[in-house]
């Protein structure tokens, strides 16, 4: 294949991607209640400043690096 040939098919291949993302766009704009998500009030939560009790971590791994206590390999 040429590089036109390959540009070719990557814009057809977008622009079905496009045409499939609107559909799924519609069909969710059909779906969705009548009211706007905006409206919905959501509490909010509050994280606190101070540190968290060490204790909590006690026994757990870094992940990926293994045990405190070992090297890695």
């Amino acid at each position: 294949m040429s590089l036109q040939d390959d540009l070719t098919a990557v814009r057809r291949n977008l622009n079905e991607l496009v045409r499939s993302v609107e559909r799924l766009e519609q069909d969710i704009a059909r779906q969705a209640p009548a009211t706007p998500r905006a409206s919905r009030q959501e509490a909010m939560v509050q994280v606190p400043d101070a540190p968290y009790d060490s204790s909590l971590w006690k026994d757990v791994d870094d992940e990926g690096l293994g045990a405190r206590d070992r090297r890695a390999p």
